[in-house]
C-alpha cells in the first residue's frame, strides 16, 4: 500500500534506538524526510546512515543531538525541523522501582519527560499542521496506561496524564485533517524491556531469565514484539489513509491485555 506520505517531513524523537528508531525507519521507507533526535551522537549518526539506505527517492535524514525533554533540546529539534507534517513523540521512560523510594523531584522529572515534553512539541507544531491541512501526531506511550505494571508507577502516572490531554485535543484538530493518536507498546525487544525485566527480577529475587520467561508466559503471542512491527503501525497511523482515526490508544502487546468488546 502506498501510504501517501512521500515527501512529507517528520520529526521523530528519541530515534537512535528501539521503538523510535523503528518508527523513523518505517517513515523513511515511505519517502518521508526525517529529522531524528537523540542524546547520543554516535548512535544517532549510525542510525542516520542506516536510514539513508532505506529512503525512497531523495529522502533526507537530518540529525539533532539533544535531550528532547529539555527546553534547549526542543528548541534545537524545532530549529532543524520547524514545520513537520508528522511528529512522533517519544522519550525514555522513568526507571522502575518502589513508589516509597521516589521523591517529588522523581515525579516531576517523569512528568516533564513523558507528559509535558510531548505537549510542548504538540503546542509548537499543531497550528502549522492545521494551516497546511495535514498533520499526524503519534505519541509513543506504554501498554501500562491500560494495564499498569507495579514497578512502573512513575510511567503509569505521567503517561496517563498525556493520554487524558490528547483525548480532548484530538477531537478539536481532526476536522482540519490533523490527527493525534497514542501507540501503546507492550513488551518489545528494546533496552527499555531489559530494564523493566531487570527491575521485576530484582523485586522478586529471581534471575533475569526467570523474570523474562514469566512475562512471556502472559503474552498469548508467545513472544516479545519486534520493533519493526511497531514502526509499521506508526507509519500507517501517519498515512493519508488514517485521517479518520484520532484520539485513540492503539495497544500493541501480542494480546496480553484482554481489553473489552
Amino acid at each position: 500500500m502506498d501510504l501517501g506520505i512521500s515527501g512529507r517531513r517528520a520529526l521523530v524523537c528519541a530515534a537512535s534506538k528501539g521503538l523510535g528508531r523503528a518508527c523513523a525507519a518505517a517513515l523513511a521507507r515511505e519517502g518521508v524526510a526525517v529529522t531524528i533526535v537523540a542524546r547520543g551522537a554516535e548512535a544517532l549518526e549510525a542510525t542516520a546512515a542506516e536510514l539513508r539506505k532505506l529512503g525512497a527517492g531523495d529522502t533526507a535524514v537530518a540529525t539533532v543531538v539533544a535531550d528532547i525533554t529539555t527546553p534547549a533540546g526542543r528548541a534545537a529539534a524545532l530549529a532543524a525541523c520547524p514545520a513537520p507534517d508528522i511528529l512522533v513523540n517519544n522519550a525514555g521512560g522513568p526507571p522502575p522501582g518502589d513508589f516509597r523510594d521516589w521523591s517529588r523531584d522523581d515525579w516531576l522529572k517523569a512528568i516533564d519527560a513523558n507528559m509535558l515534553t510531548p505537549i510542548e512539541l504538540i503546542k509548537a507544531t499543531v497550528d502549522g499542521m492545521i494551516g497546511r491541512r495535514f498533520g499526524r501526531i503519534v505519541n509513543i506511550t506504554s501498554g501500562a496506561v491500560k494495564a499498569p505494571i507495579d514497578v512502573l508507577g512513575l510511567s503509569n502516572g505521567a503517561r496517563s496524564g498525556l493520554t487524558g490531554f490528547v483525548a480532548g485535543l484530538a477531537r478539536k484538530t481532526v476536522g482540519h485533517n490533523v490527527t493525534i493518536n497514542n501507540l501503546l507498546p507492550g513488551f518489545f525487544a528494546t533496552d527499555r524491556m531489559q530494564a523493566v525485566i531487570g527491575g521485576q527480577a530484582k523485586s522478586k529475587g529471581i534471575s533475569y531469565e526467570a523474570a523474562l520467561a514469566e512475562r512471556v508466559a502472559t503474552i498469548p503471542a508467545g513472544r516479545v514484539g519486534d520493533p519493526a512491527e511497531f514502526g509499521a503501525a506508526c507509519a500507517w497511523l501517519c498515512s493519508a489513509q488514517a485521517g479518520y482515526i484520532t484520539g485513540q490508544n492503539w495497544l500493541l502487546d501480542g494480546g496480553a491485555y484482554p481489553g473489552t468488546f
